[in-house]
């Protein structure tokens, strides 16, 4: 893991346990994230459909078996389900931008149930422009969310209630490879969602797509 984004994730999990540096918190995961979507934005900017859409490490066990449309896709599902449905109690972006349609989608899950396969079509089905739109719909959703956020809030469990709803919505896959998904956020509390899917998640799957993007350059 990139030492920089590693020491900030943990200086900011630091920060979020005590009333007193709460705000620095918040400040430091949103430092985070700002440095993280810039790596996010540079692919967009740099990168052909094409690039998008390969695979070149389909027998690791890691992250870095996947697409980097696929990737990016999933990242901000999870984020839009979690911010949106777990956390607001709100529409999710995805329906209420319709950016099912906008992306060309062919599922509304987190998309952990393709096969490699699946996820290479998927990945060239997508529409890459309409792709970074929901990436950026999605954080700005989540960074105004964690401002609305109090040091007390962050101890908030999600009820029973919501993760019934949750799984009414079909948004994650019935399949084994995802259906722990809602158990794993149901779980948490706040604090512990900004770790997962917030903060680590995207450490882990941009730090992927950079090892796929080293890949295609060679």
């Amino acid at each position: 893991m990139n030492n920089t984004w590693s020491e900030l994730n943990k200086k900011m999990q630091t920060q979020l346990k005590k009333t007193e540096t709460f705000s620095e918190g918040i400040n430091s995961l949103l430092l985070l994230r700002s440095e993280l979507f810039k790596i996010v934005e540079s692919f967009f900017l740099q990168l052909s459909k094409e690039d998008f859409c390969a695979m070149p490490f389909p027998k690791s066990k890691g992250n870095d078996n996947a697409t980097i449309a696929w990737s990016i896709f999933h990242l901000f599902r999870i984020e839009d389900i979690v911010c949106n449905s777990l956390i607001k109690d709100d529409p999710q972006i995805f329906f209420t931008g319709d950016f099912q349609k906008r992306l060309n989608a062919s599922i509304r899950t987190t998309g952990n149930e393709l096969t490699n396969e699946q996820m290479i079509d998927f990945s060239k089905s997508l529409n890459i422009q309409e792709l970074f739109s929901y990436a950026k719909e999605v954080k700005s959703a989540s960074e105004k969310m964690f401002l609305e956020l109090t040091s007390e809030t962050l101890k908030t469990k999600i009820s029973p209630e919501k993760k019934s709803q949750l799984q009414k919505m079909n948004v994650v896959s019935a399949d084994e490879s995802s259906i722990w998904l809602i158990d794993y956020w149901c779980s948490k509390d706040f604090r512990g969602l900004l770790q997962m899917p917030f903060s680590r998640h995207w450490i882990m799957h941009i730090e992927a797509c950079q090892k796929i993007v080293a890949k295609i350059a060679d």
